[in-house]
């Protein structure tokens, strides 16, 4: 079993808070030390209460779905003997009603784009039977209920 941790810190700073108009300007603070400024949406709250430039939690769910999905993409290609020398994903996630008053992520795209160096680029066939190992493979796409797409941008032959 493994632990993840984080800290997430938030204060009213003197703001009237009972109006609902209060701040959603917070901070994720990780093991390793790094600080990450936060807040909700801006399409959930609207600014100035939320900062657009602050990373939100749906996008930091879609950025983690990605993130973990390269990683192991990247491990699959290695342990095949192929040279990745890049790997770029603009992922995008789809928020919408799921009923009851409620709202999910109820889909994410991943759209990874592939350049591979060496010898021989791995056929069509294979970069996509590499994708779909990373996809069973990522911690965070088995945790969540979300549909998850794969879209990979594979270059042509």
């Amino acid at each position: 079993m493994s632990e993840y941790r984080a800290e997430i810190s938030w204060q009213r700073a003197g703001e009237p808070f009972v109006d609902g108009k209060f701040g959603r300007k917070h901070a994720w603070t990780f093991d390793g030390g790094v600080t990450v400024p936060a807040s909700s949406s801006p399409d959930v709250v609207p600014e100035p209460m939320s900062d657009g430039r602050a990373v939100d939690p749906e996008e930091a769910l879609v950025a983690a779905l990605s993130s973990c999905h390269m990683l192991w993409f990247l491990a699959i290609a290695a342990s095949r003997g192929h040279v990745v020398d890049s790997y770029r994903d603009e992922p995008f996630g789809i928020m919408e009603a799921i009923g009851g008053g409620k709202r999910a992520i109820t889909r994410i795209t991943l759209r990874p784009e592939v350049r591979f160096g060496g010898a021989a680029s791995p056929a069509t066939d294979e970069i996509k039977a590499m994708h779909r190992k990373a996809h069973e493979n990522c911690f965070i796409a088995n945790s969540i209920k979300s549909e998850v797409v794969l879209s990979p941008v594979v270059p042509e032959a």
